[in-house]
């Protein structure tokens, strides 16, 4: 019989944290905090993945490690948000367990992005379009192509380490966020529509120091159910609303509105999965595989 929860080995996966760290911290700072089956054996819930990553974030950050453990710890206490409410990718996994996350480095995830912003391109009209792209540098590449996208929009918002908020014309807003945020390790595109809706969300493994930019490791996982992608406009407006409140407003009446209930459209589907063969050639991976 399936025991209920995350082993220790899952949760190293997902987390990129090593067994011998988790008992550590366990030991010395009482955290995480594993339920235990009559085996002795540890069994974690998603939201210890979620502030095991927190705290992971606030210490390449330079945080002290007790710092950012007893942070993890004071939010439990009062309630404040977890890391999931400030992470696309996180909100998903834990509203969604039934995603399969996939490890993609980033240049078969920037290929796997153009054939997503492609098809946003031919079926953006009236959507909701979000992106995260990391570095302000990242952003300045794809610009050109979201100046396009943003045209037939109700709208649309990018995130980055920018200097400041913008809201250009003929153009996407965009919104500062900073690099030690859980959002700041993340790469994702969002289009909300009536005619398409697809969401991919990529969380950055930790300890890549040194690694080519290209070959940098995502954790990723992307959809085309409509409920699915409103749920990634909803977190995404929330974390719009943490640095631009008035953007949010606006975003959050178009996501109170109910998300399609059909089925995705096949046609669609098709000419998606065709430009990310396409794109990428096939570079995909299943965490599964890695984790063995």
């Amino acid at each position: 019989m399936t025991q209920p929860g995350l082993t220790i080995r899952e949760v190293v996966a997902r987390t990129g944290i090593g067994a011998p760290t988790l008992r550590m911290w366990e030991q010395r700072h009482g955290f995480p905090e594993p339920q235990r089956l009559p085996s002795g054996h540890r069994r974690y819930s998603e939201e210890d993945v979620d502030l095991i990553r927190r705290v992971i974030s606030e210490r390449e950050a330079g945080m002290e490690l007790k710092a950012a453990i007893e942070g993890a710890k004071s939010s439990l206490r009062t309630g404040e948000p977890e890391e999931g409410e400030y992470s696309i990718y996180a909100a998903l996994l834990r509203r969604h367990p039934e995603l399969k996350p996939y490890v993609l480095p980033k240049r078969t995830l920037v290929g796997v992005s153009h054939a997503i912003e492609d098809e946003c391109g031919m079926r953006a009209q009236q959507a909701i379009l979000f992106a995260s792209f990391q570095r302000e540098s990242y952003y300045r590449s794809a610009e050109a192509r979201w100046r396009d996208l943003s045209g037939p929009a109700d709208s649309a918002i990018v995130m980055a380490d920018f200097r400041e908020l913008r809201e250009p014309s003929g153009g996407p807003a965009e919104v500062p966020i900073d690099r030690s945020d859980p959002i700041g390790r993340e790469w994702s595109v969002i289009c909300d529509g009536p005619a398409f809706a697809v969401a991919l969300a990529g969380w950055e493994r930790p300890g890549q120091e040194g690694v080519a930019d290209a070959e940098r490791e995502f954790e990723t996982v992307w959809s085309v159910e409509p409920a699915l992608v409103r749920d990634a406009s909803v977190v995404a407006a929330a974390i719009t609303g943490r640095h631009a409140g008035h953007l949010a407003d606006r975003v959050r009446e178009l996501t109170a509105k109910p998300a399609d209930a059909r089925s995705p459209d096949t046609p669609a589907l098709v000419s998606l999965t065709n430009r990310m063969v396409a794109y990428v050639g096939g570079g995909a991976r299943p965490r599964s595989v890695l984790a063995r």
